[in-house]
């Protein structure tokens, strides 16, 4: 029963943090590996866990959302769709060894984004004198882009979407927050209906189990948390998670 209560703990984390910022991923995969599950099925088995944790988080921010420059929040969130189960196809078809070798690759492109994606944009901003100017419709090819990277991996993805939209429009990252998670609600469902559907994810139901009620615990109480506690202190622990989990996926090899 340890593995389990481990996975569980390791949901409320993962839950939690895509609440305040993003980064779930960070937690989720990496617990799902050590416990002896193949790269790509832990992944379809993080993401389905974390749909109904992203999913309450949204229901929390209900109230809170406001569209994203020129677009509208359907078109944004059928677009994050469409993103997500394009990158979820991408990662069935795909060689499992494709995925297992960039894993590393991809957590330290996401830690990169997390450790500099605002001081980019601040320094756009200040080269240009204004936010970078995005169209309604270049804003959508971005969050297409970024809900098939959901899709196919998500880590950091939010962490991304604020990024897009902050040197897109000049959206801060609080007020942009509830409809992230939003959007990473929308990926994941998406994502979900083609893993359940075509992978193996059913295939560990107990650690599944575990995660998905750990995810939905966590997702309630970040949401509520991430209005109270700091943003830079929150930002830091997930640097940190971030950094050391990309460091130990390089040295397994």
């Amino acid at each position: 029963m340890i593995e389990p209560l481990l996975v569980l703990l390791a949901g409320v984390a993962a839950g939690a943090l895509n609440a305040v910022g993003g980064g779930g991923t960070f937690v989720a995969l990496p617990a799902l590996v050590a416990v002896g599950l193949p790269p790509v099925a832990a992944n379809a088995v993080s993401r389905v866990a974390l749909v109904p944790g992203a999913v309450t988080s949204a229901w929390v921010y209900r109230h809170e959302l406001a569209p994203v420059g020129p677009t509208s929040t359907k078109s944004l969130t059928a677009t994050s769709v469409a993103g997500g189960a394009v990158g979820a196809g991408l990662l069935l078809v795909l060689p499992a060894a494709s995925f297992a070798a960039a894993v590393p690759w991809l957590l330290a492109f996401a830690t990169l984004v997390l450790a500099f994606g605002r001081h980019l944009s601040t320094a756009l901003t200040r080269v240009l004198g204004r936010p970078v100017g995005m169209s309604g419709r270049a804003a959508l090819i971005g969050q297409f882009v970024l809900g098939v990277y959901g899709g196919y991996f998500g880590g950091a993805v939010g962490i991304l979407m604020l990024a897009l939209w902050g040197i897109g429009f000049g959206l801060d990252a609080a007020a942009g927050n509830p409809m992230r998670v939003t959007q990473l609600a929308a990926m994941y469902l998406s994502a979900t209906v083609l893993f359940l559907l075509a992978s193996d994810a059913l295939s560990a139901p107990l650690l599944l189990g575990a995660m998905l009620v750990g995810a939905v615990a966590g997702g309630f109480a970040g949401a509520h948390l991430a209005r109270r506690l700091s943003a830079r202190l929150l930002r830091g622990v997930l640097l940190a998670t971030a950094v050391t989990t990309t460091v130990l996926y390089f040295l397994r090899g």
